[in-house]
C-alpha cells in the first residue's frame, strides 16, 4: 500500500466515526486498513468500507502465520449480513496488526458479549450458546 493509499483509507475510517468515538489502533494489512475504535472494528480498502461492526458483533478472528508466505487474518462477524474479511498480512505488518488484535481481545475478554446466535435463540435456554 502506498503512503497516499494509507492516508485515503485513514480518512475514510475517520469519516465513519460516530460522535465521541475514537480510533485506538490502525494497522495496514496488505491493501487494507484495519482500524479499532473504542466501539467498533473497521476494514477499509481503497476508500471502500469492507466492514464496520461493533466489537461485540465479532464471532471469530483468526491470525495464521506460515513460513515463506504472507499471514492470513480472518475476521468473521456474528451476523451473516456482514461479509467476513480475509486479509493478507506481510511480516513487516505483524506488530501493528497484533497490537490491534490485542485491543480487540481485551475488549471481548472484559465482558463485551456478542449477541446470541440464531441456534441459541432457537434452543430456548435463555442463555447464549457459543457455536
Amino acid at each position: 500500500m502506498t503512503v497516499q493509499d494509507a492516508g485515503q483509507n485513514k480518512r475514510a475510517v475517520e469519516a465513519l466515526l460516530q460522535p465521541g468515538e475514537d480510533i485506538r489502533h490502525t494497522a495496514t494489512a496488505g491493501e487494507a486498513l484495519l482500524a479499532v475504535t473504542d466501539r467498533r472494528v473497521a476494514v477499509v480498502e481503497q476508500d471502500r468500507t469492507a466492514l464496520m461492526v461493533d466489537i461485540a458483533g465479532l464471532r471469530r478472528i483468526q491470525f495464521d502465520i506460515e513460513k515463506a508466505r504472507p499471514a492470513t487474518l480472518v475476521i468473521v462477524p456474528e451476523q451473516a449480513e456482514y461479509e467476513s474479511q480475509v486479509l493478507m498480512v506481510e511480516p513487516a505488518e505483524y506488530r501493528s496488526v497484533a497490537d490491534a488484535l490485542v485491543a480487540i481481545g481485551h475488549d471481548l475478554a472484559s465482558g463485551v458479549d456478542s449477541p446470541p446466535s440464531v441456534s441459541s435463540r432457537l434452543a430456548g435456554s435463555g442463555q447464549p450458546k457459543r457455536v
